[in-house]
Order: C-alpha cells, then structure tokens, then sequence
C-alpha cells in the first residue's frame, strides 16, 4: 500500500493527495517528464492525436517523453500509450482513444447546466448505441440515460458517469474552451464521460472475455445533489434494470496525472456528506432614502451569513471535520431601492449523520433569530433541497478494484486519499446494501505540478475557472482504469484460452 507521503519518495511514481490542490507539491507527478499540460493537438487531418498504430504499437517516429514530434507539436504520449485494462505493456486501441478524445473535447466546448443536459445525453446516448448498447432515455423525468450491454448470464456492473456542468466562466485559455457564456465543465464531468465509453468500448470488443451485464448510467444534475435520486426513485432504475452487483465510478481530482487514490482500509469516509438549504429572508421594500420605513432584508442577510460561520464553528467539536458555506445571496436590482427579500443558498458538509443535522439545526436557529431581530414581517423560509450521506466505499470490493489498479499502473501510482469535505450524490447507489466503489482519477499534468512544487502559484482545483485536465496522461488511464474495475465483477468467460483480469 502506498501513501501520499511514500509516492512522493518514489523516483518513477511520485505522487501527491489529499482534500484539495496542494499550495506546493510535495514531489513531482507522475509522468513528470510529459510536456506541460497543454491542449491535445490534432493530427494534421485536424483528428485527435494518435497514441498507438492500429496494431497497438506507437508510432515509428515516437519521439521520446518530452520531445516534439517532427512536426514540431509536443508528443502526446510515451513510448505507447497508457495501460489497457489487463496488462500495463498492452496501449488502448487506436480507435478507442481516438473516439474518446473527440467526444471528450465536444463536450468540454459545449456545456451545459444541471438539468438542462439534453445536448451531452444524446451525445453520450449515441455513443453508446454505437458500441452496442440498448439506450433508454429521459430516466428519471429529466435527461438521465441507462445503457445497457448484455454478455449473457451473470453479474450486473453499472458505472455512473455525471452529465452536468457549473455556471463558472472558464479562464484556461485552452483551444478547446467552453463556448457557453458562464458555464465551463469545471468538475472534469466531461473527462468523466468520455473515459467512461472508452471503456464500454473496450468490454464491447473483448465480449469473449467476459459473461454479464453492463449497465451505463448518465446522470444529470450531481451538481445539485438531486440526480442520483431522481434516478433511483423517479426513474426506478433498479426495478427496470435490475439491482447491480456492484456500482462503479471515478471523479476527476487536482492530482498527478497518470494516478488514481482509493480510500485506505478502515480510513474515515472518501467523502463527507452535506445538506443544501435555500433560506428566504423577507424584508419590506421601499425607497432607500427611507430606510425608517423599510425592514432591510440586505442587512439581514450580511448578519446572518456572518453569524452562521460563527454558528458552525460553536457547533463542530474541535475533533469534527464539518464546513458551512453560504455560496449564493441574492437581493434586489437597484441601489436606490431596498428589496423585499434576500435569498440564501447554504451547504452543509460533515463526515458523520450526526454533524450534519447538528449544523443544520443550527443553520435554521441562526436563520430564524436574525430575521426577528432585524423585526422582519414574517417568518423566514428555510427548505432543505438536497440531501446525501457521506460516501463510504465497500471494503471488499475496493480492495479488489483497488489490486486491479495497481497491476494495471503498479503500486507507487495508485495512493491512499484522506476523507475529503467534498461531496456527492453517488452514496444513493448504495441503497439496499449494493456495493460501490469510487477513486480519484488524477489530472494535474507536470508543468502546473513542479510550479506548485516550486512555490508558485497552486493547482487550480475543481470549480475553478483555471481547472484544466491534463488529457493527455488522464484520459487514457480513466478509460483503462473503469475497464479493469468493471472486469473484477464480470465472470470470466474462457475463449480459445484468454482470460480475464482477476
């Protein structure tokens, strides 16, 4: 088992985790003798580039890691490209890598909010279909998808892969940049999507390999915690499409490229839980030369939102990991004006159930006090819209998606991960006992990771507007990483004497 703190003693296989990006890294990534991240170029027929020749081995005048090509772009891969699913010396097929690029830089130009992500659906829907998946749409009562391939007889894994983007404007200056005015794919969901049909892709072509059944599930609004749910419950993807075995899924995270972390054995959960509560403070409008006139919902909105980081903290035992924040308030049009109401958007986020109704407790507490010490005409609002319990991995399917990976990379890339205050609407796959299984799929390319290292300026992380996946090294290792996961549930089917990864 490898730690953050051993990766970053290793030469070939450094690494660094943790909660969020590092302000200086701990040591260089790996693969640091990649070219700076940069977008992936095109071949000069304007296609993605090509990692490997159809037969699966580079191309003859591979330059080495770090070198231009001869046509002066910097080279895109290694000697070969990253591991396939079984054997770190066996690259990802041409075609696969190819169609995957393509559709991951479609998505990441175009995308598109929580509940609106008709366009990325069918994209993903089409794809899928493509590959030989019966697709169902609109699951749930919004854009969610399930994809099914059947490989007869066996067990049933289901991968999930995200579908929504964030209302950030991207700054990354990338070729490829989001087109949508305010709206980027800062949570790698994009990256996510595309890894997930590469890997469809490749249990598609090995079908002798393997008995079972894959399901595929594109779900809409993660960001909004409201997703998972709606699937499960609304759409009642386990009674149309049978209970899995297991529930598979990775997410894009601030560290090294070509690295993926698992939770440790027996470690506190890889995320916490949260709550997201809308708070509505009324107030009595007017004209601001007035204010004696006037109930200012903007005040008590500012001392609401100051106390309530006050309220947490009192709340939390020093030993607690729990974060409060108020991430949206909204309030009138004019200056000249004293609006009617404020509106407060909150989430709540602990690693036990315990914490979490705590602080909400004294979210409403604090809510409710400074609307009738600011004399407010009624009563505030206070609705909690979402809710997810902290994420907690099965040991024993981890364990075995966890050797995968380490015979897919070896041991020094695959790292342990601290629980993290992000959150997730994932742990609803979970419910009725299913197993699930979730890692970090690292994307921070070598350029950004040695200036961190150096002191200069962080990693940006995700839900940032700089937030930009090396593709190049993450791409190929999410795509061959799902594969090699999904094979540790899927029987083994003997053909002509080939096996399967176990």
């Amino acid at each position: 088992m490898v730690t953050a703190a051993r990766a970053t003693r290793n030469t070939d296989d450094d690494g660094h985790t943790g909660g969020g990006a590092p302000t200086r890294a701990e040591g260089p990534p790996a693969h640091a003798d990649r070219p700076d991240a940069s977008p992936p170029h095109a071949d000069r027929d304007g296609a993605p580039p090509a990692y490997a020749n159809r037969d699966g081995a580079p191309p003859a005048d591979s330059p080495r890691p770090g070198e231009a090509r001869s046509d002066g772009a910097p080279a895109c891969a290694d000697h070969a490209a990253p591991p396939h699913a079984t054997r770190a010396d066996d690259p990802l097929p041409r075609p696969v890598l190819r169609s995957a690029v393509e559709l991951y830089l479609d998505l990441h130009a175009h995308p598109e909010l929580s509940g609106h992500e008709h366009r990325t659906a069918g994209r993903l829907a089409a794809r899928l279909t493509e590959l030989g998946c019966t697709v169902t749409r609109s699951v749930g009562g919004g854009h969610g998808i399930v994809g099914v391939l059947d490989n007869g007889p066996g067990p049933v894994v289901l991968l999930r892969t995200e579908l929504d983007a964030l209302p950030v404007t991207e700054a990354t200056g990338l070729a490829y940049a989001s087109t949508v005015p305010g709206v980027m794919h800062a949570c790698g969901h994009d990256l996510h999507i595309a890894a997930v049909t590469g890997a469809v892709a490749l249990l598609a072509a090995s079908r002798d390999t393997w008995r079972g059944t894959l399901l595929v599930v594109g779900q809409p609004e993660e960001e909004t915690l409201n997703g998972a749910r709606s699937l499960l419950e609304e759409g009642r993807l386990y009674e149309r499409f049978g209970v899995p075995d297991a529930v598979l899924a990775q997410h894009a995270a601030p560290l090294p490229a070509g690295t993926l972390a698992h939770a440790p054995a027996g470690g506190p959960p890889l995320m916490a839980g949260s709550v997201a509560v809308e708070a509505v403070l009324h107030g009595r409008g007017g004209h601001a030369a007035t204010p004696h006139l006037n109930v200012d919902p903007v005040l008590m909105a500012a001392a609401t939102v100051l106390r309530l980081r006050t309220a947490a903290a009192e709340a939390t035992a020093p030993a607690e990991q729990a974060v409060l924040t108020v991430g949206s308030v909204r309030a009138g049009e004019r200056g000249n004006v004293t609006p009617d109401h404020a509106e407060l958007s909150l989430t709540i986020r602990a690693f036990t159930q315990d914490a979490l109704d705590r602080l909400t407790t004294a979210a409403e507490r604090v809510v409710r006090a400074e609307a009738a010490a600011s004399g407010a005409p009624r009563a505030p609002g206070f609705t909690v819209t979402a809710r997810s319990p902290a994420l907690v991995p099965d040991p024993e399917l981890t364990a075995r998606v966890r050797g995968a990976h380490e015979r897919l990379l070896g041991p020094g890339r695959v790292l342990d991960l601290s629980g993290s205050p992000a959150t997730e609407d994932f742990p609803h796959f979970a419910a009725g006992g299913v197993p699930v299984a979730y890692w970090m799929l690292g994307t921070t390319g070598a350029g950004p990771w040695r200036t961190a290292r150096a002191g200069g300026d962080p990693v940006p992380p995700n839900h940032a507007p700089g937030f930009a996946p090396d593709v190049r090294a993450a791409l190929p290792v999410g795509i061959a990483a799902l594969a090699a996961a999904a094979r540790q549930v899927l029987a083994p089917r003997s053909a002509g004497g080939r096996g399967t990864d176990s």
